[in-house]
């Protein structure tokens, strides 16, 4: 059976060359506003002919690294300056933006998982269906910002992974290594099924997921590797010129092969990481002790690395509770994508 169209309609011409700023319109009804609308702002700018890159942030409404660099750029990209469409949404989840939350005070929508969406779904599976199906097939190539938001803290990174189609693959890293941040990693989702890096990938379109920073907040040098990397994105796919601009260190390639990457908390307490993000670590190595915050005189319980690397990502406020990730280990290689 074949969906109904989307609810939401765009106030801008996705055709017309230009910039044009505008939204994309969810019509709602609550208490708050009886013919209302949930209103997600978007830019498109176009010119010419070539391709069409979709580049997205706040898909989790706390994450302000690469909403603040789209937003910039929404600001200063000139369309005599783009060879073909760039479309920006730097707030996907506008609702969790607004509110600062990583999912939507809505309908506690996590919209980076509930992909590919529903038209007749919650609020947030309404603006999953119309990326999936509206966004998503006018486009190339597709960067979605992503850092850490208030509970984890990352080694800024581009990502991509490992796909059944092997060209678009290596499509993908070629397209994360050229972003320039300090780290390219080949990345292994814990539940991929429903990410909008699946809704994309599953369409045949190349995809570009960041990590850059966390903890609620931007910093001036992780703002200049989100900015730095959006302008080497546009150029490495043709949408604008100029060289690409390197880090001044080389980069660290990292593999994330499995779940056991991922430390995961089975204890709740007060967090104590032994480690700074970027150490490297060592199988069977103390990374982090959890103290009973109930009584004093109890031995913490110690977590330890299973596996060598580096410490690529760790919780970001100090109270932990069971099932929270604690931190994520990444193994070094020399390259990326080789079978």
């Amino acid at each position: 059976m074949s969906k109904r169209p989307s609810p939401i309609s765009a106030t801008v011409d996705f055709e017309a060359d230009g910039v044009r700023h505008g939204f994309l319109k969810l019509p709602i009804s609550n208490d708050e506003s009886a013919w209302g609308a949930v209103m997600i702002p978007v830019t498109v700018i176009k010119h010419g002919q070539g391709p069409t890159a979709l580049l997205t942030g706040g898909n989790h409404g706390d994450e302000y690294e690469g909403i603040t660099a789209l937003m910039k750029l929404a600001n200063t990209l000139a369309s005599e300056d783009v060879h073909g469409r760039v479309i920006i949404v730097p707030m996907m989840n506008a609702p969790a933006a607004m509110a600062g939350r990583r999912t939507s005070p809505m309908d506690g929508g996590n919209l980076n998982r509930s992909f590919p969406g529903n038209p007749d779904g919650s609020v947030t599976e309404q603006i999953a269906d119309y990326f999936t199906r509206t966004l998503v097939p006018m486009c190339d190539v597709v960067l979605d910002l992503h850092s850490g938001g208030r509970t984890l803290d990352i080694v800024p990174f581009a990502a991509s992974h490992q796909l059944e189609n092997k060209e678009q693959q290596r499509q993908a890293l070629e397209g994360a290594i050229a972003f320039g941040a300090p780290t390219a990693m080949m990345m292994f989702e814990l539940d991929a099924a429903k990410l909008f890096d699946t809704a994309v990938e599953s369409q045949g379109k190349v995809f570009v997921a960041t990590e850059l920073g966390g903890g609620g907040t931007t910093t001036p040098e992780r703002m200049r590797t989100a900015e730095r990397g959006v302008k080497n994105f546009l150029i490495h796919y043709g949408l604008i010129d100029g060289e690409l601009e390197v880090p001044a260190e080389p980069q660290v390639y990292v593999d994330m092969p499995d779940a056991s990457c991922y430390v995961q908390s089975e204890h709740t307490g007060l967090l104590e990481l032994t480690l700074a993000l970027g150490e490297p670590v060592e199988k069977g190595q103390v990374i982090a002790r959890v103290y009973d915050m109930t009584r004093t005189g109890a031995a913490p319980v110690e977590y330890r690395a299973n596996r060598n690397g580096l410490l690529v990502a760790r919780r970001f406020p100090a109270q932990v509770n069971m099932g929270d990730t604690i931190a994520v280990i990444a193994e070094v290689v020399d390259s990326l994508g080789e079978d």
